[in-house]
């Protein structure tokens, strides 16, 4: 089977193309990373509506603010060590605190920045943005769903976080496959065990599923893109009808979507709940593959959570 690959730059580079020459209330910041994040695309063709601010980024949240104020819907833009890693008091103070409609769209999260190595791997972005009170955060899985859930974003109002990867991933999605912020997609149904992956382990959660199928493993497969808010309905449906859950995150398991799901079956419907991800540690200088392997982000550690679940029962 052909596997086919693409870039979340390049699709959000698309999106704000697409949806920038609909709603010219729609600006773009960038902070001297825009090169590389693909923004530039957009400073070519609107300038009016581009503004780098250089290596200033709290800087830039502050003007991302204040044009929110005005009527304008601010896309800000940089690598995510540096948003919300060096400005979470801006993040916190200036926009979510004012519920102001700004859209972070982060790039190179989690190991998967690979050889700039652990000052630039930002493995606690997502529990930190997902404290913060009003914040939606999005953690796409593909191209096609990047596109289709920053147009979603532009139709609720209020701030969001969306990670994206520096890595090409693996095509999950079509491009017309309804994907919608605060809606998980069931990709795969089953009845002896649910996986909910966000982000690069949801190639990683069908690979698992393919795996434990061959052992007669029945693994519903659920991509979690949005953990706030949470689809708490479907991901509750899920643990009654298999009894038992794998989530799978590239990133802290404290305080992201394995803290997530945990609390909300702890609430409603207790059942096991394996989380596999980044176990309080730092990341290091690697190539982004080799680096998956060493820290178990893999399909053969889901599958292991998965039958040591299936088999307890």
């Amino acid at each position: 089977m052909l596997v086919q690959m693409s870039s979340m730059r390049d699709a959000y580079a698309q999106a704000l193309l697409d949806l920038g020459s609909k709603d010219f209330r729609i600006v773009v910041l960038g902070a001297d990373t825009s090169v590389s994040i693909k923004t530039s695309l957009f400073a070519d063709r609107y300038p009016d509506r581009f503004f780098n601010v250089g290596i200033a980024e709290a800087n830039m949240i502050g003007i991302a603010a204040g044009l929110a104020l005005a009527g304008k819907i601010p896309f800000v833009s940089t690598y995510s060590a540096f948003v919300p890693g060096k400005c979470l008091d801006q993040i916190r103070n200036a926009i979510a605190y004012p519920n102001l409609d700004v859209k972070i769209v982060s790039s190179h999260g989690g190991l998967t920045v690979g050889p700039d190595g652990a000052s630039h791997q930002t493995v606690e972005d997502v529990a930190a943005m997902r404290a913060i009170p009003r914040m939606h955060v999005v953690v796409p899985a593909d191209a096609n769903s990047t596109i289709a859930l920053i147009s979603h974003s532009l139709m609720l109002s209020g701030p969001f976080y969306f990670r994206l990867s520096r890595a090409n991933v693996t095509e999950i999605y079509t491009p017309t496959d309804e994907i919608r912020v605060g809606t998980a997609n069931i990709l795969k149904e089953g009845s002896d065990v649910t996986i909910i992956a966000t982000g690069v382990m949801v190639n990683e959660a069908l690979e698992a599923g393919r795996l434990l199928s061959r052992e007669g493993v029945s693994a519903e497969i659920i991509d979690s893109h949005t953990l706030k808010p949470l689809d708490s309905e479907t991901i509750l449906k899920s643990a009654r009808k298999t009894g038992a859950i794998v989530t799978a995150e590239e990133q802290t398991i404290i305080g992201g979507l394995g803290s997530a799901v945990s609390e909300t079956v702890c609430e409603s419907y207790p059942v096991p709940v394996s989380k596999v991800g980044i176990r309080d540690t730092f990341g290091e200088s690697g190539e982004h593959k080799e680096l998956l392997v060493k820290y178990g982000l893999t399909p053969q550690e889901i599958v292991k959570a998965s039958k040591k679940l299936v088999g307890s029962r």
